[in-house]
């Protein structure tokens, strides 16, 4: 039992505080766009991701396990924040948690298996584009630095991976989130930040 534990949080040290760092960068700006889609302060959904990932990494049932903010929970809140409150938002949560306690005690994962594949690549696919047209106001009536950085962080994703010795040993979502970042801050160039996305929602 302890070898096994021992296994499993330190079996993949690297690996683990690499995927660790991308999930933390790119869940901050993820939390705050779902949290505007579901009509709440933004700090709600910073502190929310926090505390979940903090917990499920604890107490989770499979060793690398994160669960943070998504848009499928999101879309489904906006008219119950906007109708009934915040608070309302609390104990759907804690509902929410509820049955799925008593669905794993039921073993009802078993079910999952006739979901067939077309079906998750649908609703993939829909999360996709959700998340994508969340993200079109950021890309409209701004400067041309917006579309530059766009245009480089693309570039470094997709292109990064093939670059000798170094491209398989970091992962290029955080290369690109550093190096994007630095170059912000060197050429102090005036973009809109997380920061900003929280003051004005």
């Amino acid at each position: 039992m302890l070898l096994s534990a021992k296994q499993d949080w330190l079996g993949n040290v690297r690996n683990d505080i690499l995927a660790g760092i991308v999930v933390a960068l790119a869940l901050i700006p993820e939390a705050i766009a779902f949290s505007i889609i579901a009509g709440v302060d933004p700090k709600v959904g910073l502190y929310a991701s926090f505390a979940i990932a903090v917990i499920i990494a604890i107490v989770g049932g499979r060793a690398g396990m994160i669960s943070a903010a998504t848009a499928a929970t999101a879309l489904l809140m906006v008219t119950l924040v906007k109708d009934h409150g915040l608070q309302y938002l609390l104990v759907a949560t804690i509902l929410a948690g509820v049955l799925q306690v008593v669905a794993g005690f039921l073993n009802l994962h078993k079910f999952m298996s006739f979901i067939s594949k077309s079906v998750m690549t649908g609703f993939l696919n829909a999360l996709a584009i959700l998340i994508f047209m969340a993200q079109l106001p950021e890309l409209t009536n701004v400067s041309w630095h917006v579309y530059a950085l766009t245009a480089v962080g693309l570039g470094i994703i997709y292109l990064f991976p093939y670059v000798p010795k170094v491209g398989k040993l970091l992962p290029s979502p955080l290369v690109n989130i550093v190096v994007l970042t630095i170059i912000v801050y060197v050429f102090d160039i005036q973009v809109r930040t997380i920061g900003d996305m929280g003051d004005s929602a």
